[in-house]
């Protein structure tokens, strides 16, 4: 899952989306120099990925990228999930999608002291060219995957990612669908449990 899956599974708390939001920038234990929520926050994020990763239906998706991206399949199948869920936003969300990628874009910025270096230096570009809601075009998401494409190099080959997603686009979103409604079960559990609860 990327950004907007896991701002959007922190649910409607401001500090846990953005601890879920900046865990990839956050290593080994050192969420515990942040507060409270925002440590939850990078917890719910790595339980997120663990779950994904281990997943039948998100490795069905991959499977289907490996033969032409190798290793970075798994980061293209996040991405098409991320452009599935602001496609489908309104059977998740009532609130629209431009209306609620700027109030998270605001709690960054309102929160900015506390984000680590490495998010601070991209988040003027994601807020500047809209991320969160770039993802619910396939447009917006071939810009995005090129962006991400030349910071490889041109090694990843991401740029030509969206030829595949217009190829399996039905499965794919089946795919996406099914995976959100097993992924947002699992962690109503994990929220009970006591790593999540920090005791």
């Amino acid at each position: 899952m990327n950004f907007l899956a896991h701002i959007y599974l922190s649910g409607d708390d401001e500090f846990l989306k953005i601890g879920n939001f900046v865990a990839d920038s956050v290593r080994g234990k050192n969420y515990l120099n942040y507060p409270t929520r925002i440590q939850q926050g990078i917890l719910l994020h790595r339980e997120i990925d663990t779950y994904t990763d281990a997943h039948p239906i998100w490795r069905a998706s991959k499977k289907l990228l490996v033969p032409r991206y190798n290793h970075y399949a798994a980061v293209i199948v996040d991405m098409y999930y991320d452009h599935f869920l602001a496609k489908n936003w309104s059977l998740f969300s009532t609130i629209p999608l431009p209306e609620y990628a700027a109030a998270f874009y605001k709690s960054l910025q309102d929160n900015y002291a506390v984000l680590p270096e490495r998010v601070q230096k991209f988040l003027h570009i994601m807020v500047d060219d809209n991320w969160l809601v770039k993802y619910s075009s396939i447009e917006g998401l071939k810009y995005i995957l090129t962006q991400m494409d030349r910071r490889t190099k041109n090694v990843s080959k991401m740029r030509f990612a969206t030829e595949e997603l217009l190829l399996h686009y039905t499965i794919l979103e089946e795919h996406f669908l099914s995976f959100m409604t097993a992924l947002q079960k699992h962690l109503v559990s994990f929220e009970k449990t006591d790593r999540f609860l920090l005791k």
